[in-house]
C-alpha cells in the first residue's frame, strides 16, 4: 500500500520527525531554512498534505497551485493567519492548528517578558556582562514593582487567562480584559477579573499584555493613539501576533517616555526587526519564544499528526479550522 506524501516544511522535534517516517513517505526539511513561495507550491502540488509553521505565508497566489493535490494544511501553531483561509476554503483544503498545548509556556513566556520589562533584567544583564557594573547603590536601576499592580489584557482566551492566573494568584494582580468573545462568569470571578472596553484597559492598567489573534481586524490594534492612552508609567507586552502593534509608534513611545517599556516576543515583518528598537534600553527583545520548550513543541507536532490522522481516516479533524 502506497504511503501518503506528507511535506514538512521546517525542521520538527526527533521525536515527531520519527512517526512522520514510519507512517508516510514524508519530505521534511533538513536544513530547517524557510520554504521559498514556488517551493511551497511545488509541495501543494506533490503531497497529499504540507504540514506548515506560522512563518510560511501561504497565500491566495500559493494557494493557486495547479494542478493542486494536497487537500490538507496542518499548521504547527496555534495562529493560522500565515494562511489565507478564504482561499484554502475555496479550493476545498481543510486547514488545521494546534490550540491548547503551548498554554502554559507561552504563559510562562509572557509572564518573563513582564518580570524582565519591570525590573530591567534585559539592562542589567548588559551591564554586567559588558563588565560595566560598579557595584550597589540606593537609586540604581530602578524598575517597577509587579506585585499588587494591575494587569491588563487584550483578549482573554486560552492564554491570556493562563497570564491572568500566574499575575492574579502569584502576584496579586488585579486583573482587567477586553474581549469581544469574554469568557465564562464563573472564570472570570475565580480570577477576580474585570471586563472593560479597550480604552479602559489601556487607560488603567500598570501592564498590558495582548493576546489577540493576527490579522486585518487587530492589524495597529496598538497604534500612537492607543499608547496615548496609557499611563506613562506603563510597560506593553506581546506574545501574540507582531503585527497588533504599529512599531513606529510604539518605538517613538519608548523613546520619548510614553510609555515606561515594553516586552515583545514577537514583531512586524520577523525575523528582520525595525532597527530602531535596538538602541532602546527600555524594551526586552525575544526571538519568538512563545512556545519553545521541548515538551510543547513536541505536543504541537503530536497534535498535527492527530489531525492528520483523522483527516486520513475520512474523519473530521479535531482542531479544524476550515
Amino acid at each position: 500500500m502506497t504511503k501518503p506524501r506528507v511535506v514538512v516544511t521546517r525542521k520538527w522535534p526527533a521525536e515527531v520527525e520519527s512517526v512522520l517516517k514510519a507512517n508516510y513517505d514524508v519530505q521534511l526539511n533538513e536544513q530547517d531554512t524557510a520554504m521559498t513561495a514556488e517551493a511551497l507550491q511545488d509541495a501543494l502540488r506533490t503531497a497529499d498534505a504540507v504540514l506548515s509553521t506560522v512563518t510560511d505565508p501561504i497565500t491566495a497566489d500559493v494557494l493557486n497551485a495547479e494542478p493542486l493535490r494536497a487537500k490538507f494544511i496542518g499548521n504547527f501553531g496555534v495562529g493560522y493567519n500565515n494562511i489565507d483561509i478564504d482561499a484554502a476554503r475555496a479550493r476545498g483544503i481543510t486547514v488545521t492548528n494546534t490550540p491548547e498545548v503551548l498554554t502554559d509556556c507561552t504563559a510562562d513566556l509572557a509572564m518573563t517578558l513582564l518580570l524582565s520589562a519591570a525590573r530591567r533584567a534585559g539592562e542589567g544583564e548588559r551591564l554586567v556582562r559588558s563588565k560595566s557594573w560598579t557595584g550597589w547603590h540606593p537609586m540604581h536601576m530602578i524598575g517597577a514593582k509587579v506585585t499588587g499592580k494591575t494587569l491588563g489584557l487584550i483578549g482573554m482566551g486560552r492564554i491570556a487567562r493562563a497570564v491572568a492566573e500566574r499575575a492574579h494568584f502569584g502576584f496579586g494582580m488585579n486583573i482587567l480584559f477586553s474581549d469581544p468573545n469574554p469568557p465564562p462568569p464563573e472564570v472570570t470571578a475565580r480570577l477576580n477579573a474585570r471586563e472593560c472596553t479597550t480604552e479602559e484597559v489601556l487607560r488603567d492598567s500598570d501592564f498590558v499584555s495582548l493576546h489577540c489573534p493576527g490579522g486585518e481586524e487587530t492589524f495597529h490594534l496598538i497604534d500612537t493613539a492607543e499608547l496615548e492612552m496609557m499611563k506613562p508609567g506603563a510597560i506593553l507586552i506581546n506574545s501574540a501576533r507582531g503585527e497588533v502593534v504599529n512599531s513606529e509608534a510604539l518605538i517613538n513611545a519608548l523613546r520619548t517616555g510614553e510609555i515606561a517599556a515594553a516586552g515583545l516576543d514577537v514583531f512586524e515583518g520577523e525575523p528582520q526587526i525595525n532597527d530602531g528598537f535596538l538602541d532602546l534600553e527600555n524594551v526586552v527583545l525575544l526571538p519568538h519564544l512563545g512556545s519553545a520548550t521541548h515538551e510543547t513543541r513536541v505536543a504541537m507536532g503530536n497534535r498535527v499528526l492527530a489531525n492528520l490522522q483523522d483527516y486520513l481516516a475520512g474523519k473530521t479533524p479535531r482542531d479544524k479550522v476550515v
